[in-house]
């Protein structure tokens, strides 16, 4: 009995001497785990508990244009946030106080925050109620409403840097810009496009400075570095004239959208592009992704009779017509069991017409005759050649490609309509670049709107340059068409686009849209265009205006878009300082061995100091009209002229202090 009493014994002692060990055993390797494997991780580990580490976002970069003006930028504003757990428990204990130490409520908290953030009091409050730790009250909020804010003394409601993004011009050139959103980050236009570029590097500040044993940083600040900035080709003078017919056309013909693309033809820079409906960038919440579209790259349509330039120069190329070339135009062509009419088909038939004549005439009846002789092949050779079907690669975010009918299915009576611009879609870009290439001699240049990046130092990180896509036609076919595209002008149907003492070059377009519900063509429904290239035998500018579904009895695009594409041109030329009429002076260096010289505004004396966001009007009398914009531009004052020659007028004082953006409209004449 004793002897099993001590072997019971022995065996509990066995039992609690095995468990012991294995303990020891697991915190022993436990330790070892902890003190060897995982003692960088833990280290590490350990930093971050014991440090609070804040991103601070980089400066994004601005945009100019080609004058130097700025056209977005981004400035310093606060996040204005509060603690309502912290608010709820000094109200509980009725320690709630405001800046003179006197006890107040959530109520007066949330009165006192709606009027300087600009919201409703009963908002702010809902927000000041949640059973939450921290709370965005407001985002984008100036520096001196936050220090109004501070002042107050208000318990848990503290700020965050945060950068905000602004528009000087606000609407000019929004939809070639894009927006930001609120991380900071483009998302549309050229802000999307080059983001990588003009976001910068985030960087880090550790609130505590932590060192190891050996007297070493375990963590240190790390500065953000600021985004690259951009200067644009687009020059808001131009930009500002194609604004003002914008605004024009869509009063006068309450269309669905209007659409005006302005380029440097013998680059193909891109000088200016806008279209409407419109919108503020600065207040882009307000408006639809409808309205933000850059209609200029994007805005898919038949192109009608401005597509002719392009089926003319394919045939002249391929030396299947000449511009003496006799077609017989009875208003009419029958192609198997359908018949193709003129827009004037009601009027009078043609009978024997040239070439020329028919390009001058817009006749579908002749150039679905040439588009037959040219053959299927051979046209969609000439569609590739041109770019047509594939997207230009403009560094504008929202690009399409355009449509055309693949060609294994192309039948007859499409290569007919597809000659005078009809069943393939293209974009306003596509067709203006090509126009392009019958303007410079033959060369298909891929357009862009970026002419260099610049560091923070101002640096250059990239210089953008002319890039060739490929010869799309000879030179001699070239000009040729151009001379074809003189005559639609001086005696055609783009006759209100005259200049006088200038060669104009152009080409009308009236397409019929299709009705979607019924398949057909509309018989009041119309896509008006015109494009148009000056100097015809130099060109520096050419211009495209295209109007969707135009209300009213007018819908030709001579008689809509023509004198609208004139005034953009003229006003171009006047700015370039080419004389449009033999009176007119010139601010070209006429002596290759004179420097120039550039007038300067006179002195004036300012009315009062202006404010940040305000500029003193110059004294612009005697400067030139590329002069005068050049010194409005830079001091972000927009600009309206009339007549030519040197300034003799402006709407605006001099030494006026006006807000920024505001318009100056000056009248050039002889002193």
């Amino acid at each position: 009995m004793k002897g099993s009493r001590s072997q019971r014994k022995f065996s509990r002692e066995y039992l609690v001497y095995i468990s012991l060990s294995v303990i020891a055993f697991l915190v022993i390797g436990r330790l070892f785990w902890l003190q060897a494997v995982e003692a960088s991780n833990l280290k590490t580990l350990g930093v971050e508990r014991r440090t609070d580490t804040k991103t601070i976002p980089p400066k994004r970069g601005a945009i100019f244009d080609a004058q130097g003006n700025v056209l977005a930028q981004s400035i310093p504003v606060k996040l204005v946030f509060a603690d309502p757990k912290m608010l709820s428990e000094l109200t509980a204990k009725n320690q709630l106080k405001d800046a003179q130490g006197k006890p107040t409520t959530k109520e007066e908290i949330a009165k006192e925050l709606g009027k300087l953030l600009n919201l409703e009091p009963s908002e702010v409050l809902k927000m000041l109620d949640q059973n939450l730790s921290w709370v965005a009250l407001a985002h984008y909020v100036d520096i001196g409403v936050a220090a109004d804010i501070a002042k107050l003394k208000i318990p848990g409601v503290g700020f965050e840097d945060e950068e905000k993004r602004v528009y000087p011009m606000e609407s000019l050139g929004a939809s070639v810009l894009g927006i930001v959103n609120m991380t900071g980050h483009g998302v549309e236009g050229i802000e999307s496009y080059y983001d990588s570029q003009l976001f910068g590097k985030p960087g880090y500040l550790a609130q505590e400075q932590t060192a190891d044993p050996k007297g070493e940083d375990l963590q240190s600040n790390k500065p953000p570095l600021a985004g690259n900035s951009l200067v644009l080709t687009l020059d808001s003078t131009i930009q500002h004239l194609i604004e003002q017919q914008l605004d024009d056309l869509m009063q006068q013909t309450q269309a669905k959208s209007v659409t005006i693309l302005a380029m440097d033809p013998m680059s193909g820079k891109i000088l200016g592009m806008g279209s409407r409906p419109a919108f503020n960038p600065n207040r882009y919440t307000e408006s639809s992704p409808e309205d933000r579209r850059p209609l200029g790259i994007s805005f898919v349509y038949e192109p009608g009779s401005t597509f002719k330039t392009i089926t003319g120069a394919a045939a002249l190329e391929e030396g299947i017509i000449n511009p003496n070339d006799l077609f017989n135009d009875p208003g009419y062509l029958k192609i198997k069991n359908r018949i193709i009419m003129n827009w004037d088909s009601d009027l009078k038939p043609h009978g024997q017409v040239t070439f020329t004549d028919g390009m001058k005439l817009s006749s579908n009846v002749v150039l679905a005759q040439v588009g037959m002789k040219l053959n299927l092949d051979h046209f969609y050779t000439y569609l590739k050649a041109f770019g047509f079907g594939a997207k230009t690669g403009v560094d504008i975010t929202g690009e399409e490609s355009g449509l055309l009918l693949p060609k294994d299915r192309a039948r007859d009576i499409d290569l007919a309509t597809m000659s005078f611009g009809q069943t393939n879609l293209v974009t306003p870009i596509q067709l203006l670049t090509a126009v392009g290439a019958i303007a410079n001699g033959g060369n298909l240049y891929k357009p862009y709107i970026v002419d260099k990046i610049l560091s923070p130092t101002n640096t250059i990180v990239q210089q953008n340059q002319p890039e060739i896509v490929r010869r799309a036609i000879s030179k001699t076919t070239a000009e040729q068409m151009k001379d074809i595209m003189t005559e639609v002008v001086d005696d055609g149907t783009g006759g209100l686009a005259k200049i006088p003492g200038v060669k104009v070059a152009g080409k009308t377009g009236t397409a019929q849209k299709v009705d979607p519900q019924t398949g057909e063509y509309s018989k009041t429904d119309f896509v008006a265009s015109f494009v148009a290239f000056a100097p015809a035998d130099n060109p520096k500018i050419s211009v495209l205006i295209v109007i969707d579904s135009p209300k009213g009895e007018v819908h030709q695009g001579g008689t809509l878009a023509g004198p609208r594409a004139q005034k953009i041109l003229e006003g171009a030329l006047r700015y370039y300082g080419i004389p449009v009429a033999k009176d007119t002076p010139s601010s070209v260096n006429l002596s290759p061995n004179d420097p120039p010289v550039r007038a300067t505004p006179q002195p004036v004396v300012p009315e009062r100091s202006p404010a940040a966001n305000e500029a003193v009007v110059p004294n612009l009398t005697g400067l030139t009209v590329r002069q005068a914009g050049e010194v409005l531009g830079k001091l972000e004052l927009r600009f309206e002229f009339e007549g030519s020659g040197l300034a003799v007028k402006q709407s605006l004082d001099p030494g006026k202090v006006v807000k920024k953006g505001a318009v100056v409209k000056v009248t050039f004449g002889s002193q």
